[in-house]
């Protein structure tokens, strides 16, 4: 099978539908996939990650703290941006065409043997099983791609499972509250497994402590952010871990959450090693840290960035880090599309899209992508000013840096989709 061959398959195997809420749950294809595959998912130690927010920022940290203290590390992460080979690495390396064709080319085999069918995000969670168990990776670090109880990872055996946060998502899934989607992402803990819980509100961390687990750290009784300032490049930090604490760090990432996402990882890296980390190793960790499409600078004079932001609460922190951290002096300009199911609204409402001097809709190009049209006429019902709508993701970045200053600043955000085709599109045309 070819590289091409591999993506014809995993698109066959594509499904966009609303299935409704989890009612009818099953993991009986993927534990079939993996049982013929001789369980690969057992094959190391994992960290599996779940949360509304922070999963990505938390997963890639929690790589690196690993990695210092010598392991090797397989990391599975979704959705991608540009590739599908961005969600399977090991030591922060993308899996090679050939190496993610011929892990396809297995799971197709696979189908037949096993007599099931899987779907895109099955196949691409037991390639990465069955990659890793090649590889002979030390550790795993797994995100959660939905919620968590009935998400194709949750065939691990967590020995540390993460809740980065609980906001409202997936509520056509697992709504209408908070409770309802914190007892789903609940199922990721394990009898044996240490929980690091980074959501602050008690009675969403009193649903995961009822889940039989080994041990539990909670965010302010056992672990907290100490102090958290703007620095050149990202944050300067102090944090306070169930082991110790750590002073100066740096995390460079923009925004005040992502202190918050520091923490809950190097809580977990200590709860992998049962024991606290040197502080050059946790410095040299963070250092590595790389977020592609999250608050990622791509352009200077003006200033043009680049944020994943997808839901409500993200898009809230977004706009904060925008106003707050960056603060342009000149023109705001905002690009937005988003994915239906999503209430464009409350999304630009979190984005404070009535403070942007122009804001340009577009739609996602996806599927599931709301009608940049939609989304401009939720854009005009909060009272933005001026709202135009371009046909493509593509056109509305040129849109966006017609007759700009140095002074200005251009903000592309509302789904990963967006960024994903405004990032190979923005290497292209900017300086």
């Amino acid at each position: 099978m070819l590289y091409a061959d591999a993506l014809a398959y995993l698109d066959a195997h594509a499904t966009y539908e609303k299935t409704g809420r989890i009612d009818a749950p099953s993991l009986d294809r993927i534990t079939r996939l993996c049982e013929v595959m001789g369980d690969p998912q057992h094959c190391a130690p994992v960290v599996h990650i779940t949360g509304t927010n922070g999963k990505g920022s938390t997963s890639q940290m929690i790589t690196r703290l690993l990695m210092e203290q010598g392991l090797k590390v397989g990391t599975y992460t979704s959705p991608h941006l540009e590739r599908v080979n961005e969600r399977l690495m090991i030591d922060g390396e993308q899996i090679s065409d050939e190496a993610f064709a011929e892990q396809i080319a297995a799971i197709a085999d696979l189908e037949v043997v096993a007599g099931v069918r899987p779907g895109y995000f099955e196949a691409c969670t037991a390639a990465a099983f069955r990659w890793f168990a090649d590889e002979a990776v030390d550790a795993m670090v797994i995100e959660v791609g939905l919620l968590g109880a009935w998400d194709a990872t949750n065939v691990v055996d967590a020995r540390v499972a993460v809740i980065t946060n609980i906001g409202l998502e997936h509520t056509e899934f697992a709504g209408p509250t908070k409770a309802h989607v914190a007892a789903e992402k609940a199922g990721i803990i394990k009898p044996g497994s240490t929980v690091v819980i980074g959501e602050n509100d008690p009675e969403l961390v009193q649903i995961f402590l009822d889940r039989p687990h080994e041990v539990a750290w909670s965010r302010g009784e056992h672990f907290e952010v100490e102090d958290n300032e703007l620095a050149l490049g990202g944050r300067l930090v102090e944090l306070r871990t169930p082991h110790g604490r750590y002073a100066d760090l740096f995390v460079p990432l923009h925004g005040r959450h992502q202190a918050d996402n520091a923490v809950v990882a190097l809580t977990a890296a200590e709860s992998f090693f049962g024991a606290p980390l040197d502080e050059e190793v946790v410095t040299a960790a963070f250092a590595q840290v790389r977020m592609p499409g999250r608050f990622e600078v791509v352009g200077y004079q003006p200033l043009v960035l680049l944020d994943g932001a997808h839901n409500p609460a993200g898009a809230d922190v977004c706009a904060d880090v925008f106003f707050t951290d960056f603060d342009p002096a000149g023109q705001r300009v905002l690009v937005v599309g988003c994915l239906r199911g999503r209430e464009p609204v409350a999304m630009l409402e979190a984005l404070r899209a009535d403070e942007f001097d122009l804001v340009i809709c577009c739609t996602a190009p996806s599927p599931r992508g709301l009608p940049g049209a939609e989304v401009a006429a939720a854009a005009r019902q909060i009272g933005c000013d001026e709202v135009v709508v371009a046909a493509t993701v593509e056109q509305a970045c040129d849109r966006a840096l017609e007759e700009r200053t140095a002074d200005d600043a251009v903000l592309i955000t509302g789904s990963l989709y967006v960024v994903g085709a405004a990032r190979p599109y923005l290497r292209r045309v900017l300086p």
